[in-house]
């Protein structure tokens, strides 16, 4: 069977043929210009949403100044909430308070925190069930992030995290591995190529995905 085009809303089919409704390819649900997600990044729900956007970046507007950008072959279980810095408010003050949302005061009024920064998220990202990444995290590629995991900061690729406050458990691999995984980007192949090579890639068979990167 082929493995199904980005495009493809529900792309995991259930054994009597039906779709199942409650995973996603992002990139074929999300229409959002503050939002960019790179093909094949899944993200599932035990009740899906009619707005998976709304569900999943629930402070990200149309008109907020920063981005959300998720690479390809990320996934994303179930709970999973991006805070975006939209959801920011001032807190070098006396209050915290937001009295400029009341009063429709726009960017420039007091108690409007200045713009924050995007929200990054790598390739072949593994978010469990329930985490929260926060405004302006940057996580690297291959990173494994534990379920409930609050998570804000620079997570190195190939790190695995975890708790409230998100720290780093363990490195995956070797820092040579990591480089050399990084050099491969097997996520920017072709996906028949990508396909061609599962068992290299699920098997951390290294010197046969060097091969099938030379060929």
């Amino acid at each position: 069977m082929p493995f199904p085009h980005p495009a493809t809303r529900n792309p995991v089919r259930l054994p009597d043929g039906s779709a199942h409704a409650g995973t996603v390819f992002l990139s074929a649900v999300i229409d959002h210009p503050r939002i960019s997600v790179g093909a094949y990044s899944y993200a599932s729900a035990h009740v899906p949403p009619d707005d998976w956007a709304a569900r999943l970046v629930p402070y990200i507007y149309p008109f907020s100044p920063e981005m959300l950008r998720i690479g390809r072959f990320c996934q994303i279980a179930d709970g999973v909430i991006f805070i975006t810095a939209s959801a920011n408010h001032r807190h070098d003050g006396f209050s915290s308070f937001p009295f400029a949302i009341f009063t429709q005061g726009g960017p420039g009024s007091p108690s409007i925190p200045d713009p924050g920064p995007d929200t990054m998220i790598g390739n072949d990202v593994w978010i469990g069930q329930g985490a929260r990444i926060m405004p302006g995290a940057v996580i690297g590629n291959g990173v494994i992030i534990g379920a409930g995991a609050v998570v804000t900061g620079q997570v190195p690729d190939y790190a695995i995290v975890a708790g409230n406050p998100a720290k780093v458990l363990r490195l995956r691999f070797a820092p040579d591995i990591i480089a050399a995984l990084n050099r491969i980007a097997w996520w920017d192949w072709h996906i028949d190529r990508i396909a061609a090579n599962e068992a290299a890639i699920v098997g951390a068979d290294l010197a046969a995905l060097k091969r099938a990167a030379r060929g």
